[in-house]
């Protein structure tokens, strides 16, 4: 008997919604009965979700939205897997489909974004002296996996990136900016916010690094390690042609890129940790977590 076949989508677009609410009923309604697992983000400015389910249901999925005049442009990353990677579905009403948190000052991409290059485009510029290649992805993000010589913010939310920028302006300046994240969605505000800040010479992947690594031609070349992705597999290949492992194993030190939360549900720090650790530390990120485990320092909640 053949295997049924999965798959996962990723995508946004920016576009006025005049009535957010009523489309985050009609995007559940529409899941529901596609069978689709993941979440989806709702906002006056558009939509960003990632989904996965049959093959079947989300080929129905993207032709659904395509007759949507909206959303006949938008652009679908897909990844074939074994199962569904997601554990349920969330549909979701927010004030922006990211949020760099700019408030007042707050830009809407289309019209306002910086110049887009194809993955041809990006490793050829990426080999020349005048660029900063800047991530615009969290930390734990970019443990995982980043393009070879990238800027690598130390931030825990995309919405401390513009106090990172300001202060760190010196190291940009009169620099070629080169900016990129998982799938495009966050550059779109990042480059828009890099150029209200007066960066002249600012430039996005086009697609993220999820476009980058099918893309033919380039094969994921200079991207070190995996990329982080919103889902049960956590990180997915990218590079082709020289894969490497840039995570370290908290506990030991060696080259690992196996994710774990730490064993104490209080802490639940996600950290990297090999086989081996992983048994010796009984899954703890730490001696400290262990023990007050243990000693019942700060006690677990306890159900019902």
């Amino acid at each position: 008997m053949a295997t049924e076949s999965y798959s996962v989508l990723l995508y946004y677009f920016y576009t006025p919604l005049a009535d957010p609410a009523e489309f985050v009923e009609q995007q559940r309604a529409l899941c529901e009965s596609l069978e689709l697992l993941g979440r989806i983000i709702v906002a006056e400015e558009g939509i960003n979700g990632t989904v996965s389910g049959l093959d079947s249901s989300c080929e129905d999925y993207m032709r659904a939205m395509r007759a949507d005049s909206r959303f006949a442009e938008m652009e679908f990353k897909i990844d074939r897997v074994t199962e569904h990677a997601f554990p349920k579905l969330s549909v979701k009403l927010r004030s922006e489909v990211v949020s760099l948190g700019l408030g007042e000052e707050d830009l809407f991409p289309p019209g306002n974004t910086a110049d887009y290059l194809a993955p041809k485009e990006w490793l050829e510029m990426m080999g020349r002296d005048d660029v900063v290649i800047l991530d615009a992805r969290n930390n734990y993000e970019w443990e995982l996996g980043r393009f070879a010589g990238a800027v690598l913010p130390d931030i825990d939310s995309f919405r401390d990136l513009p106090t990172w920028v300001r202060e760190h302006r010196a190291e940009l300046e009169g620099k070629k900016i080169m900016t990129y994240c998982t799938g495009g969605i966050r550059c779109e505000k990042f480059s828009g916010f890099l150029k209200q800040e007066g960066f002249e010479d600012v430039y996005q992947l086009h697609g993220g690094i999820v476009k980058y690594g099918k893309d033919p031609e380039v094969r994921g070349e200079r991207f070190e390690g995996k990329c982080y992705v919103f889902d049960e597999r956590i990180g997915v290949d990218v590079n082709e042609v020289d894969a490497g492992v840039v995570g370290r194993c908290l506990h030991c030190g060696c080259a690992c890129d196996r994710y774990l939360n730490c064993a104490w549900s209080m802490c639940n720090a996600q950290y990297f940790c090999c086989e081996s650790c992983e048994e010796k530390s009984t899954g703890y990120c730490s001696q400290g977590c262990q023990n007050a485990r243990i000693d019942g320092c700060c006690v677990e909640p306890t159900e019902g």
